[in-house]
């Protein structure tokens, strides 16, 4: 015979079983192809385009230093102009990442010129898992865009790598 102890045990290990499967950061999309995404850094938007209409927006964070292009490694600003996303990060520290091929050429000449490395690793993510919430805090990061965790969980699964993103003033 069971013991009411051993009842209880079984029914909390199933509840946080169901859980623990309820938690899972992968969706998956099965929608209009993302296209192209836009992201405007003076209104902190940014927007997932399908070939015939938007599909989605999301309010952003920036780098801790956001007006103007990025230029140099540590200047906290995000990038701005014409890139792609390249990579994607499943083990991200922020949860989930998609990175942006930030430096391109002439990002990489002009800091080559001043004797200074251009940065990198510009990713979109979620929130770090322990800290600040991207949501409370508007500009936090060292460069990157960022998002809650549940945006992050959309985009990953909405965005493939080659995706062309411009990213304007």
């Amino acid at each position: 015979m069971m013991s009411k102890f051993s009842r209880r045990a079984i029914l909390l290990g199933g509840v946080a079983a169901f859980l623990s499967g309820c938690s899972n950061k992968f969706r998956s999309y099965n929608g209009p192809e993302v296209t192209r995404l836009r992201l405007y850094k003076s209104e902190r938007l940014l927007v997932l385009d399908g070939a015939e209409r938007v599909l989605k927006t999301y309010p952003i964070g920036l780098g801790f230093a956001p007006t103007g292009h990025k230029q140099f490694e540590g200047d906290g600003r995000t990038p701005e102009g014409s890139y792609t996303i390249d990579r994607r990060n499943p083990e991200s520290k922020f949860h989930l990442s998609i990175g942006i091929s930030y430096p391109n050429k002439e990002d990489r000449a002009f800091a080559a010129a001043r004797g200074k490395s251009p940065g990198g690793d510009i990713f979109i993510h979620g929130g770090p898992r322990r800290g600040i919430d991207p949501m409370n805090k508007r500009d936090w990061t060292a460069g990157c865009i960022s998002v809650s965790d549940r945006q992050i969980e959309q985009i990953y699964a909405m965005v493939r790598d080659g995706t062309p993103i411009d990213i304007y003033a």
